[in-house]
């Protein structure tokens, strides 16, 4: 090998070892000299290792300058106002993505003549004014808006960029949302009364969602006329966020078309004040001989839970557990039957409200009183699927069919096992319903007979309405419209019905809600051909607050 000086040895440093390759480092005024040992591959090495920060420091770091923004900003701006798609995208760091939506923005969106005026800059950020005009086929109207950009450096140079964004072309833009100029969907409705008088929002609140409903289902037959809108139409991600397509501007009104409804504008007005005055309320009058709806209401026009809500219907569901268990024989009005203050089913403790308990008492008298343990004692008696196949078979329910004119749940009576088929015979466990399901409930009482309930005659659009498969004996039924006249005159529901003339009968119901410290209270209810039953949330019991509402309609309607 030879001798070599050994230079290394008056180091005060330790060497730093790069890639197996000693490097030192002697410095001296400010001058920095590598000596290498190794071979000509390391020597190699060291030249790529070289080029390669030499290259580095060409990337320019560091903040962005007030001229790199408004320079990278306006030359975005120019192209993109200019029409030069191709210019805007080079000038973001996306261009494929930014050149799709640029395009689009002439040919979908239809707009032009554009003017795009910059801001003060904020940092990184330049908010920027949009003015144009969309035009479509022989109409056209000015569009004015305000967006933002971003400029960012570009990982590969520094240089920089406009940060692409959907939001930079329209605030309202997501991920795979688009702007569409054209017709605006659904052609608007004018609902009207049973006798011809319009119902709208300004003057009953709660018919927003049936409003809606009524649209999206007749907008394109009922004769009127779609307009002409510039909109946001979602993508895949905005609808798994449940975001809807949104209006931008409005260019022409469409013509609505008519749709006649069954509702009461004098009984709606009456619901929409008597669940106003509450919160939490909803309501259904409807008309037993026909299944016509006659009112509709909810405290929370937001949301038509009266026709959409999924609750548990508490001991209104008795109405339904009754003609089973007297069709099976377990039960008689005027009959012996236990009311223990509890009784143990499937390993559940069941108990009355406040443990009462009825001694040598009838079943007319436990359901007038809303005894929950005379129904739950019949659990053994009864098969899994007995009360889903009364629900279905007799009343209608929980089969998924009915077609009123507008979105509906239909009620829900799973067939369940041990405690929780017991606690569905109280109208708890699995069990579901709505003010619109329970107006039915009593409907099919007083008719006899399962009406479909509906909201636009069926005739209007040739649907086929739900139908149930079998009725309830004469006896049963006479037997089941005597326990609700009961009730009505001498039970829970005695003190709401008070003043409600004429052939009556009616149930209440209370039902327990995980986290309230109030159940939800529930009344179902006929008089003469008007059924109606309500419900008001975490308010207490439904003699008391759903009651009063469903009697006043009842009285009106009369």
């Amino acid at each position: 090998m030879g001798k070599r000086r050994r230079v290394a040895e008056r180091r005060k440093t330790r060497p730093a070892v790069i890639g197996g390759v000693i490097a030192v480092v002697v410095g001296g005024a400010g001058i920095g000299a590598y000596a290498l040992f190794g071979t000509g591959a390391a020597a190699d090495n060291s030249a790529s290792t070289t080029a390669a920060a030499g290259r580095e420091k060409s990337v320019k770091t560091g903040p962005l300058s007030a001229k790199e923004v408004g320079t990278a900003a306006q030359a975005f701006l120019t192209a993109w106002q200019r029409g030069e798609v191709t210019g805007a995208a080079a000038a973001t760091d996306d261009a494929a993505a930014a050149t799709a939506l640029l395009a689009a923005y002439a040919k979908d969106a239809h707009i032009k003549d554009l003017t795009l005026t910059p801001g003060a800059r904020t940092g990184d950020t330049v908010p920027f004014t949009v003015k144009g005009t969309v035009a479509y086929r022989d109409v056209s109207k000015p569009l004015t808006y305000r967006s933002s950009l971003k400029v960012v450096r570009r990982a590969a140079d520094g240089e920089p960029l406009v940060s692409w964004q959907p939001s930079v072309l329209h605030p309202d833009l997501r991920e795979g949302d688009r702007l569409v100029t054209g017709e605006a969907g659904t052609p608007p409705v004018t609902a009207l009364d049973r006798d011809g008088e319009e119902l709208t929002t300004e003057q009953y609140a709660s018919l927003g969602p049936v409003l809606d409903g009524l649209r999206e289902k007749y907008g394109k037959t009922a004769g009127g006329k779609a307009g002409v809108e510039l909109r946001v139409v979602r993508g895949k991600a905005s609808e798994k966020q449940k975001l809807s397509d949104k209006t931008v501007l409005e260019l022409s009104e469409g013509t609505p078309g008519e749709v006649r409804t069954t509702l009461s504008a004098t009984l709606q007005a009456a619901a929409e004040q008597q669940v106003g005055a509450r919160s939490r309320a909803s309501v259904v009058v409807l008309r037993p001989s026909t299944g016509e709806i006659l009112a509709v209401a909810n405290s929370n026009p937001g949301f038509n839970t009266a026709f959409q809500g999924s609750l548990a219907p508490g001991s209104t569901m008795k109405v339904i557990t009754s003609s089973l268990l007297i069709e099976k024989g377990l039960a008689s009005p005027d009959k012996a039957h236990p009311c223990p203050k509890y009784f143990t089913y499937g390993g559940w403790k069941f108990q009355n409200d406040d443990k009462f308990e009825i001694k040598g008492g009838t079943f007319k008298t436990s359901f007038a009183r809303s005894c929950n343990t005379a129904f739950i004692s019949q659990a053994p008696e009864l098969d899994d699927g007995d009360l889903t196949e009364q629900a279905q078979q007799v009343f209608g329910l929980s089969l998924n069919n009915w077609a009123i004119g507008v979105p509906t749940f239909d009620g829900a009576v799973p067939v369940q096992s041990a405690a929780s088929m017991a606690a569905s015979l109280i109208g708890q466990g699995g069990v579901r319903m709505n003010p619109l399901n329970m107006a039915s409930v009593s409907a099919t009482v007083k008719a006899g007979v399962f009406h479909q309930p509906y909201l636009v005659a069926p005739s209007v659009d040739d649907r086929t309405l739900a139908t149930a498969s079998r009725t309830m004996s004469a006896d049963t039924l006479a037997k089941l419209r005597g326990l609700m006249a009961y009730t009505a005159a001498y039970g829970t529901a005695a003190e709401a019905m008070a003043g409600v003339t004429g052939d009556v009968g009616a149930k209440t119901g209370s039902a327990e809600v995980d986290g309230q410290k109030k159940p939800n209270g529930w009344f179902t209810a006929y008089r003469g051909d008007l059924a109606a039953a309500g419900v008001v949330q975490a308010a207490g019991h439904g003699g008391e607050t759903a009651g009063p509402i469903v009697a006043a309609l009842l009285k009106q309607g009369g």
